[in-house]
């Protein structure tokens, strides 16, 4: 069985993005050779990300607005919005909670939950996030 995984990062006191949805603050401390990357360990064992509309809409239009970063994933976006889906990018408007619990049982690598604070709390109230 997949593990549903979360890795994101939030201030203290609860939220993924500033008052302006903006996420300039994630920054590390220190220079960047004290910086530890968790993130190349992390995603070794995983293969498909969930995120939020408002998540997939960031990534797009101001960290990557060039190319798609997560290519060697599959990632499914919930939203309520008509968009086509493409081979690495499926858009749905399937509740989250019976989504993973699909995804849970299919085959392959465990599962990232990436991003939407609305997202992440279904899944926290259902007991679905493995760690």
């Amino acid at each position: 069985m997949r593990k549903i995984r979360l890795f994101i990062a939030m201030s203290l006191d609860g939220y993924i993005a500033d008052s302006k949805g903006g996420v300039d603050w994630l920054v590390g401390q220190g220079n960047d050779d004290e910086n530890i990357d968790s993130y190349s360990s992390f995603v070794k064992d995983i293969d498909t990300i969930l995120m939020g509309w408002n998540t997939y809409y960031h990534i797009i239009t101001e960290l990557s607005a060039e190319k798609w970063v997560y290519d060697e994933f599959i990632s499914y976006v919930i939203t309520h919005k008509k968009c086509v889906s493409c081979d690495n990018i499926c858009f749905t408007d399937e509740s989250p909670v019976e989504l993973v619990k699909k995804l849970r049982e299919e085959d392959g690598k465990d599962v990232w939950i990436c991003g939407g604070a609305n997202l992440i709390q279904q899944l926290v109230r259902e007991d679905l996030i493995d760690y």
